[in-house]
């Protein structure tokens, strides 16, 4: 598996992650912990290090998997975890944001406990609060630092202007957002003012939340808890008219002798060399699927091909419904 460095930091990652969320949450009921824990190994023996999960994600349960899975691997993987939700004490659903500096130190201290570490490898903001200055936010992210308790700082779904403001006060080592060929919004301000900072980016959803695998269309039904349930871009009318994008995928493809996963997933580690995709599965063909990107190598003509191609198709629906939307920096 091939290293890349986050920015100018010193962290270096495998150049694809694993995200761990679905495994817990947002994709339908939680899947079994005893079935998921030999997927997160697999991983580690394919050569991945870079492993993400959340405090919110359950919430709780999937830090608890992780910690457990990765425990026999302290000091050669790298896990990044995140705060910035308020929790209803009595349901545990997210009942808004909440990233005053007590609340980050106290998520930190149930994280660290979950995660079963001494410290924290990176630690990301997990939605700007508007309610919290931005540098209240990296000041006590920087405390934890110092006390040996966080390692690096990182924000999610930050505009550009809130990364400068953070990175003032505790130098950002990595910023994460949704980012992949139906979701471009990071190419207008954020990457370029990652490139000057010397930040790394990571992509979450790169494979569009599974649409970009080509395993779904309008008559796919998902489970009553999904949350892609509620998405604008998953209606079928939207996956219907959105199918253009796989069709592009699956041509590439097939000239690669890839899947159109891979080359979603190559096409965004050609962008920058400090870009590092965490997509998630549950299943172990899925994973091998999904590292074997890493091997799919696309030249400049194929990238100006998929550029010209995705010029003219317009991606339906919105990422999120407005509620969900406004929580975004971007």
């Amino acid at each position: 598996m091939q290293k890349r460095r986050l920015g100018k930091s010193n962290l270096q990652v495998s150049a694809i992650g694993l995200g761990c969320m679905g495994m817990s949450f947002g994709y339908g009921p939680a899947k079994d912990k005893q079935e998921m824990i030999p997927v997160i190994r697999a991983a580690v023996e394919h050569g991945v290090t870079f492993f993400d999960t959340a405090e919110v994600y359950g919430p709780y349960i999937n830090e608890e998997l992780v910690g457990e899975a990765l425990a026999p691997f302290h000091g050669q993987v790298v896990i990044a975890t995140k705060f910035g939700f308020k929790l209803d004490p009595n349901t545990g659903k997210q009942a808004g944001l909440n990233s005053r500096p007590e609340r980050i130190k106290e998520v930190a201290e149930g994280s660290l406990k979950r995660l079963k570490v001494e410290s924290i490898d990176l630690f990301y903001q997990h939605r700007v609060d508007p309610d919290v200055p931005i540098e209240d936010v990296a000041g006590a992210v920087k405390d934890l630092i110092q006390q040996g308790k966080v390692k690096h700082f990182g924000l999610s779904e930050a505009a550009a202007k809130t990364i400068r403001r953070a990175h003032a006060v505790q130098p950002v080592t990595a910023v994460q957002s949704e980012y992949s060929l139906w979701t471009r919004g990071p190419e207008k301000e954020v990457l370029p003012m990652l490139e000057e900072l010397g930040i790394g980016f990571v992509p979450y959803s790169p494979l569009g939340k599974g649409f970009l695998t080509g395993k779904m269309d309008e008559t796919t039904k998902l489970d009553g808890s999904d949350f892609r349930n509620i998405l604008p871009r998953f209606t079928p009318e939207a996956m219907r008219a959105n199918r253009a994008l796989v069709d592009l995928l699956s041509s590439i493809a097939e000239r690669k002798k890839a899947t159109p996963a891979q080359i979603a997933l190559a096409w965004l580690l050609a962008q920058k060399p400090w870009i590092v995709p965490i997509p998630g599965t549950t299943k172990l063909h899925r994973l091998d699927e999904n590292i074997g990107a890493v091997a799919v190598e696309l030249t400049p003509e194929d990238l100006r091909d998929i550029e010209n191609a995705a010029a003219k198709i317009t991606v339906q629906g919105a990422r999120y419904p407005e509620s969900i939307e406004r929580m975004t920096g971007l």
